[in-house]
């Protein structure tokens, strides 16, 4: 009996110091708590074309730096371009803006025109406005059809993943300017 009672004891004492950190829930540490999954995922897929202009008074991407060597390199290895370039609805430049890709990308590759592409591609129109989609990733010019990973968003596409299919539409090998069609698709 007096044994019974000590295990009674024992149990009501640990039971009694479990429950604060039973009711704690997923606290991981003082600094950070795992959250509640909200529920299911969104895919949403999204169309539209970035027009990347090098040439003519208002261009929306211009060479910020290069290598020593880049002007011989036939892939401009090191070259770095700032963008700024639109988004628009259709293939036309005078189709409707739907956004804007804002970022960097600088030709990574000695032996093809490989760009690495560090873009957000930043909504101004819809139900996406003021929403932004992160890719970030090597872009084989070159290639009729590339795929780059969707690695991040904010707002609608907060803790967005996903892919993006680029194609290009039409290209200038005089100046540089490009039309590319892109297929972004996008669980959030």
């Amino acid at each position: 009996m007096k044994m019974a009672k000590a295990e009674v004891s024992r149990l009501l004492f640990l039971l009694i110091t479990m429950i604060p950190l039973a009711a704690q829930g997923s606290r991981l540490y003082s600094w950070a708590n795992q959250l509640e999954e909200s529920g299911k995922d969104k895919v949403t897929n999204l169309q539209f074309y970035f027009h990347d202009t090098l040439s003519g008074k208002n261009p929306t991407a211009v060479k910020v730096a290069q290598a020593a060597d880049t002007d011989k390199s036939p892939t401009l290895f090191g070259a770095v371009f700032m963008v700024d370039d639109a988004l628009t609805e259709t293939a036309d430049p005078k189709s409707k803006l739907v956004g804007r890709a804002q970022g960097l990308y600088g030709s990574s590759c000695k032996e093809e025109l490989g760009l690495l592409m560090a873009m957000s591609f930043c909504f101004e129109d819809g139900p996406y406005k003021d929403s932004t989609i992160s890719m970030i990733g090597k872009n084989s010019a070159m290639n009729p059809i590339r795929e780059m990973p969707i690695v991040g968003g904010t707002g609608m596409f907060r803790m967005a993943r996903g892919y993006a299919i680029a194609q290009t539409h039409w290209f200038d090998p005089k100046t540089g300017d490009a039309i590319v069609g892109y297929n972004v698709t996008v669980v959030h």
